[in-house]
């Protein structure tokens, strides 16, 4: 029996205009927009639909506006009676996945969103970062590149994405120093991210402090599928592991790697994208290139989708 593997896409997935065309046709998206404008004091649902990108890339923004239209597409996703065996979200893709198993409702998780994104846009305030991708050098050769290097700052690998696809994370000018040295070394790409902070390193350890508090007030429900951590690459169904690998994940690397390979290890076959862009198909195709692979980001994927 094939088994199929929910994916929640996480930062860098957003784009203007997403989830417009769900909330001109679907009551849900109205309702979960509608919520998330009267807890916020600026506007989710206008700043997905219209912009400007400037504004969207915000960390503060991004995250919420991600989640929401994950959780709107997943919605849709149930009602055709289309459900994972297990699920995995990247970075903040981690919380679409944690209300998608029922761990969390969507307005607690929502709730909870909230705290991570302000938390985080303040310490991006507090502490200049920035991220880069390298596309092309193992991460062993990035790792020795970052330690042999002479510059002070902080850096760490932040995500690793796929074989040979692997971000850094830190102090912004000792990340943009080390770039040069990663395509002298070789590296085909070294792309500076628009994702607005260091996250998943220790420049977020005000905002892991400040969501740890957040994490202790909810309860945690056990989830109906297991929920592969970024922190592990490893699955769970315990209310207590989940909480603790979620404050731990905004200062540990997130290893995508680890986790598809386990996700495919426990018999996933069918891996459905559920959220903005096609970021993590792209790197499941790096991972292992015989899994089937789909997307639904719209209303016409959503239409279109072929998945029995």
């Amino acid at each position: 029996m094939e088994k199929t593997a929910f994916l929640f896409p996480g930062q860098a997935s957003q784009y203007v205009g997403m989830g417009l065309d769900f909330y001109n046709l679907k009551t849900t998206a109205q309702r979960f927009y509608d919520y998330a404008n009267q807890i916020f004091d600026f506007s989710v649902k206008d700043l997905s639909f219209y912009g400007p990108l400037s504004e969207l890339t915000k960390t503060q923004v991004t995250q919420p506006a991600i989640f929401i239209h994950s959780l709107i597409i997943f919605e849709e996703l149930i009602a055709r009676k289309l459900k994972p065996n297990m699920v995995a979200g990247h970075s903040l893709g981690e919380y679409s996945a944690l209300v998608a198993t029922g761990v969390l409702d969507y307005e607690p998780g929502l709730q909870l969103v909230k705290v991570r994104a302000e938390a985080m846009q303040l310490a991006t305030e507090t502490n200049s970062g920035t991220m880069a991708a390298i596309v092309g050098l193992d991460h062993d050769l990035i790792q020795q590149i970052i330690e042999n290097s002479q510059f002070t700052g902080v850096c760490n690998i932040a995500n690793y994405n796929a074989p040979n696809q692997i971000v850094i994370s830190g102090d912004t000018h000792t990340v943009q120093s080390l770039m040069l040295s990663f395509k002298e070394a070789g590296a085909k790409r070294v792309i500076e991210l628009s994702v607005g902070g260091a996250f998943h390193s220790e420049l977020m350890q005000s905002a892991s402090a400040k969501l740890k508090q957040s994490l202790d007030k909810l309860r945690f429900n056990k989830p109906c599928c297991p929920i592969y951590s970024n922190v592990t690459g490893t699955a769970s169904s315990d209310p207590q592991v989940i909480r603790d690998r979620l404050y731990l994940q905004l200062t540990h690397p997130v290893l995508w790697t680890t986790t598809i390979e386990n996700m495919i290890k426990d018999g996933a076959t069918r891996f459905l994208e559920v959220g903005p862009g096609k970021v993590l198909q792209g790197l499941v195709k790096r991972i292992n290139s015989e899994v089937t692979l789909a997307g639904v980001s719209n209303v016409a994927e959503l239409e279109d989708l072929q998945w029995n």
